[in-house]
C-alpha cells in the first residue's frame, strides 16, 4: 500500500517522493490514494492563503498564488490534458484524428485561448474568496480527484493503451468500492460544513462528471488521461464559481 502512495504522489504531483520500482502490483491500490493527492494541495493552499493574510498581501497578489498553485504542486499533468482535449475537440475531425490530437506534442490556438481564459476565471473567482469558504474550495481538489478516479475505474476507454487504460488494468476490483467510500465520506464532509454550498458543491461535481461522460462517449469513443485530466479542472472550476457565486448571492 505504501509504494501505491508513492506511486501516486509521484505521477500526479511535483511532491518529493522516494524512488521505487513501479510494478503492476504497487499500482494496483495507486488510484485509491489520488484523492489524497487533491487532500494535500487543499491544505496547502488552505496554509498558504492564511499566510499570505497574515503578511497582509493585496487581493490580486492573494489571487494569483491561489490560481497557480494546484499546478505548480501537481507539475501541470491535469491542464497539460485540459489543454490537449480542448485542442482535440476544437479539430472537428474524425475520432482517430481527435485521439491522434490527443497525443500530439504541439499546442494549438484554442489550447492557448482556453488556458487563459480558464486561467482569468480563476484568478477573478479566488480574489472573491476568504477564508470562512476556503474549506469548501479545498474539499474540491479532493472531490473532483474521487470523480476523475472513478471515471478511470468505470467509464469506458477510447483506446486499449494509454495512462488512463494502463490504471483501469492495474487497478484492483476493491478500488472502485474504495474511491466510493471516499465519495461518501467527501459528500459528508460537504454537508457538514455548509449544508446549502455543500450541496450545491456537490451537484456541480455531479453535472460535471455527467458531462464529462457523455462528451467523451461522443466526440471521442470513450475516456482517456488526457480527457480525466479535462474534467478535474472543468470541476474544479465549477466548484470554484458555485462557491463564490452562492456566498455573494446567499
Amino acid at each position: 500500500m505504501l509504494k501505491s502512495l508513492i506511486i501516486a504522489f509521484s505521477t500526479y504531483s511535483r511532491i518529493p517522493m522516494p524512488k521505487i520500482e513501479w510494478e503492476k502490483k504497487s499500482m494496483k491500490y495507486s488510484m485509491c490514494f489520488f484523492p489524497l493527492v487533491g487532500a494535500v494541495i487543499g491544505l496547502f493552499s488552505m496554509a498558504v492563503f492564511a499566510g499570505m493574510e497574515k503578511i497582509h498581501a493585496g487581493k490580486i497578489l492573494t489571487a494569483s498564488v491561489m490560481a497557480a498553485l494546484p499546478v505548480l504542486l501537481t507539475g501541470g499533468i491535469h491542464f497539460d490534458g485540459f489543454l490537449d482535449t480542448v485542442d482535440a475537440k476544437s479539430s472537428y475531425q474524425p475520432v482517430e484524428e481527435k485521439l491522434r490530437i490527443l497525443k500530439d506534442p504541439h499546442t494549438g490556438a484554442f489550447a492557448i485561448i482556453y488556458g487563459i481564459v480558464i486561467f482569468l476565471l480563476s484568478f477573478g473567482l479566488f480574489s472573491e474568496v476568504h477564508l470562512k469558504i476556503l474549506p469548501l474550495i479545498a474539499l474540491g481538489y479532493v472531490y473532483s480527484r474521487i470523480l476523475s478516479g472513478l471515471s478511470v475505474t468505470v467509464l469506458k476507454k477510447a483506446k486499449k493503451e494509454g495512462m488512463a487504460a494502463s490504471s483501469a488494468e492495474a487497478a484492483g476490483k476493491p478500488v472502485k468500492w474504495i474511491l466510493l467510500a471516499e465519495l461518501a465520506f467527501c459528500m459528508a464532509g460537504y454537508i457538514v460544513f455548509n449544508p446549502f454550498l455543500g450541496t450545491c458543491c456537490i451537484l456541480a461535481g455531479t453535472a460535471c462528471f455527467f458531462y464529462y461522460k457523455n462528451m467523451a462517449y461522443r466526440i471521442f469513443g470513450g475516456i482517456t488521461g488526457d480527457l480525466a485530466g479535462y474534467f478535474l479542472q472543468v470541476c474544479e472550476l465549477s466548484i470554484l464559481v458555485v462557491v463564490v457565486v452562492g456566498n455573494l448571492m446567499f
